[in-house]
């Protein structure tokens, strides 16, 4: 950090990326330089800074040889072991080791010596409770463990068979994780771009936390991404300069970030016409949450809570296929054309749901959030309370041709209100009558009583959080898990993989970022020459593409920050009034003085050197800080 000499701190943060490789040349030099061997490795712990459950080993054998690594777990059940191609030359990544443990493991040549070594680590978690319990058998869940992802205050973990944590994450990439064809993993990125959770795009990583990408997105990355078969990559975005969020989706090029393909959901749907849920915002009128491609039709599903519908459309043309959802509200000529009816017994729709999957024989499953349990039009006479309520993963079969649904499974309902997410959650296929489903956003009031408020905020009122995730098999439920703290998703995934488990180098920046959003109208004003007062608690944090000004000001102050480059002015407002959220699917940036403000401005668009000052009320201050692009 540098304070500037006029009061306001300036610090420039160095990409992970850049980070990362400095650390890995400077382990390869002490590598090359060193004598290691199996019985003395070279061991880095947390190499790239932001997976402290892991390690990398550095070691030469005489001999072209194939290598495994064992974790000794705290039972035998528990090892965690992989074994790596032959080499002369090993750089190999350590998962699976325990937080506030010192850890054994096993370095064993195929045919050949072995050594145990130790790796202690710290607690990751500085005596946070983080799991409540694991309800499962090591044959059952053997390597896997369960990983949940972000929606709150609560990182990254992975748990095995006996609910211990061996994998976590310390830096806030939120949303959904998924394991690539590749073997390594793909999430947000860690750098918040826009409130209340949209991110700078995409990382590609290993479990061992090398970025071996990050892929930007103009519009920013929200909720969801799908690999497809090419390995071109689907993302969830928006239009940074729109006055909507959360209707768009791009197909992203996997290797050069380029945007191949946008759908704009306004080009399928009315945003004037949708019927609406009980969450459900002029700004955010569809939000997304979830994409899935289906081969067999050619097709996306995307799931809008704020609609409670998912929507299927033609991939190639962006046409509207058909929509699942209560039709109330909707105007009659979309619900004879697009919307199915209900046959069978004990059917019932889904509300506000998140994670729409197509089965392989063309089913579609959710899981259905039930939030409200009915249409906004017909509130409150249908509405169910917290307390009345229910969540569950759900099955549909659909018939294009007569334009028929049916309900052919469903979990949790029964549950009642102690299985009760409004917000967050989903559901995994594995095989015919072998799912997931992860009610990841319980919460109760301070009173013990089912919430209404979302998690996000119902912990601050001084409630309790919970996530539990399910697993069952024909009908059988095999496994159950409750962690407190909210958590978006659940996956199950082996930390090792049969494709990359380190690959050495520099990772890539790819993409662009987008056009910040700026203020159009001018608001002449010389500036006072004063510094911008020490009450506000400026700095500014740059970095490669973009810089962010933290600052606080007081409740409903007007406030604007200004680049200023001669004649040329970028205006960007800073509100000071607390934004009532409806749809926080995500919390982990919420800060609890709501006089903090976090204002982000790309690069892209700027070029120059630009003076920072600040508008507050009716005097431009200094800020003393430039800005170059």
């Amino acid at each position: 950090m540098e304070d500037n000499e006029m009061g306001v701190n300036y610090i420039y943060e160095e990409h992970l990326i850049d980070r990362q490789y400095e650390a890995e040349q400077a382990m390869l030099k002490e590598f090359e330089e060193g004598n290691y061997t199996i019985q003395n490795p070279l061991v880095k712990y947390n190499l790239y800074f932001i997976s402290p459950l892991s390690a990398v080993v550095c070691f030469e054998t005489e001999e072209e040889t194939a290598v495994t690594i064992t974790v000794f777990g705290k039972t035998k059940e528990a090892n965690m072991s992989h074994t790596f191609p032959k080499a002369k030359k090993h750089v190999l990544p350590v998962l699976g080791l325990y937080s506030n443990y010192s850890n054994k493991v096993e370095i064993r040549a195929y045919r050949g010596e072995s050594n145990v070594i130790t790796i202690d680590v710290p607690d990751v978690y500085d005596g946070k409770k983080v799991i409540h319990y694991m309800d499962t058998t090591p044959e059952y869940l053997q390597d896997n463990v369960i990983l949940v992802s972000p929606a709150g205050e609560d990182l990254s973990s992975a748990f095995d068979y006996a609910g211990d944590a061996r994998w976590h994450m310390n830096v806030t990439c939120v949303f959904d994780v998924k394991r690539l064809k590749n073997g390594n993993l793909i999430m947000g990125s860690s750098r918040l771009i826009k409130m209340p959770y949209y991110m700078s795009g995409l990382y590609e990583i290993s479990p061992c936390g090398k970025i071996y990408k990050e892929f930007r997105v103009p519009g920013g990355y929200h909720h969801d991404e799908f690999e497809m078969e090419d390995g071109n990559i689907l993302c969830l975005t928006e239009d940074l300069e729109s006055d909507t969020v959360e209707d768009m989706c791009v197909l992203l090029d996997r290797n050069t970030g380029e945007i191949i393909k946008t759908w704009d959901y306004k080009k399928f749907l009315n945003p004037k016409t949708v019927s609406h849920s009980g969450s459900w915002s002029e700004e955010d009128w569809f939000h997304n949450n979830a994409v899935w491609y289906d081969k067999n039709t050619n097709s996306l599903t995307f799931s809008g809570r704020h609609i409670d519908s998912m929507v299927n459309i033609d991939f190639e043309t962006g046409e509207l296929n058909w929509i699942i959802g209560d039709p109330a509200g909707w105007p009659q000529e979309m619900v004879d054309k697009y919307f199915f009816k209900p046959i069978g017994n004990n059917f019932g729709w889904q509300y506000e749901q998140h994670a729409n999957v197509i089965t392989p024989n063309g089913d579609v499953m959710c899981f259905d959030n039930h939030h409200y349990g009915c249409k906004q039009v017909d509130r409150p006479a249908k509405e169910l309370k917290a307390k009345d309520n229910y969540s569950r993963g759900v099955r549909y079969r659909i018939n294009t041709k007569d334009m028929t649904i049916e309900q052919v499974w469903e979990y949790g309902k029964d549950k009642g209100a102690e299985f009760f997410s409004p917000y967050i959650c989903n559901v995994e296929y594995y095989n015919e009558g072998h799912y997931m489903v992860h009610s990841g956003g319980i919460a109760y009031d301070k009173d013990g009583n089912p919430s209404e408020a979302l998690g996000a905020f119902a912990k601050d009122m001084g409630g309790e959080l919970h996530s539990i995730t399910v697993e069952v098999c024909d009908n059988k439920k095999m496994l159950e898990m409750d962690c407190p703290g909210n958590y978006y998703r659940g996956e199950k995934l082996k930390l090792y993989s049969d494709g990359i488990n380190l690959e050495l180098g520099k990772g890539q920046i790819l993409g662009a970022m987008g056009h910040t959003k700026e203020f159009e109208t001018d608001i002449p004003m010389e500036s006072c020459g004063e510094l911008l007062p020490e009450s506000c608690n400026a700095r500014i944090v740059e970095e490669i593409d973009r810089f962010t000004f933290f600052s606080r000001f007081e409740k409903g102050q007007m406030v604007m920050m200004l680049l200023e480059q001669g004649e040329e002015v970028h205006r960007y407002f800073i509100s000071t009034t607390a934004v009532a959220y409806l749809a926080m699917c995500c919390g982990t940036f919420l800060d609890s003085d709501e006089r903090n403000t976090k204002t982000s401005v790309n690069k892209a668009g700027l070029k120059g050197t630009y003076d920072v000052r600040v508008i507050v009320d009716d005097k431009k201050y200094e800020t003393g800080i430039q800005i170059h692009c």
